[in-house]
């Protein structure tokens, strides 16, 4: 039995320790805000928090979150009122929206740790999260409009 948590809620798992605990996330707990892309980590659509890091959830093991805390883009904020979200709304940054939960809660990871990050470290950061649609751009100034407290 695994034990972990989710958006603050205990959970336990008592299947195969490498299901992947994207399919954890979307088909068991049914938060589906999580995305599968590419099943391979190179696209961030799967992109939640784990033990407090951005981690892609396709290639995470739910053997690999005992423990551990693990924050989906349900779980950034019930209301969905995070400056990251408000920012996006401002913005209009999503256009299909499919990836838009992964980039939200990996410029949230780039925003704890670099609370005001240059375009440069903007665009490192967000450079293994695709969007399809091409709205870098807006991307961009969401997360320099959140990092300021703009919104």
């Amino acid at each position: 039995m695994i034990s972990f948590t989710v958006n603050g809620q205990k959970k336990t798992f008592d299947g195969d320790p490498e299901t992947p605990l994207l399919w954890y996330l979307r088909d068991i707990a049914g938060l589906t805000g999580t995305k599968f892309g590419c099943g391979q980590a190179l696209c961030g659509a799967c992109t939640v928090h784990v033990g407090g890091s951005a981690a892609r959830s396709c290639q995470t093991a739910i053997s690999d979150v005992a423990g551990q805390d693990v924050v989906t883009i349900e779980g950034l904020s019930p209301d969905g009122n995070h400056p990251l979200q408000a920012a996006w709304r401002e913005f209009n940054v999503p256009q299909c929206g499919y990836c838009q939960a992964g980039q939200i809660m990996q410029a949230a990871d780039l925003l704890k740790s670099t609370p005001h990050p240059t375009d440069a470290e903007i665009d490192n950061a967000m450079s293994g999260n695709i969007c399809r649609c091409g709205t870098y751009p807006r991307i961009r100034a969401a997360i320099k409009r959140a990092a300021t407290g703009g919104v």
